[in-house]
């Protein structure tokens, strides 16, 4: 019984793993698409509050490690050029 339990929680483990990098995944991609209309905003054109917006979206995407930025735009195959 004891190597059916541990079958059944490795099982659920990987099940459970493999959930977790399509979520990670999928914010990655939501995250560098972010990135990619941040870095495209020409914010003369935008009205205050959309700008408010795009600024505290900016703010979060810079608290990133660059790493998991480069991740981000790597999955939504973008760049940043500065």
């Amino acid at each position: 019984m004891g190597q059916h339990a541990n079958n059944a929680e490795e099982a659920m483990l990987r099940a459970e793993l493999e959930l977790l990098m399509k979520e990670r995944e999928t914010l990655l991609k939501i995250t560098g698409v972010a990135a990619g209309l941040i870095a495209e905003l020409n914010t003369s054109d935008l009205p205050i509050r959309t700008v408010e917006a795009a600024d505290l979206l900016a703010t979060s995407i810079n608290q990133l490690p660059e790493d998991l930025l480069q991740d981000a735009l790597a999955a939504v195959h973008a760049t940043i050029v500065e």
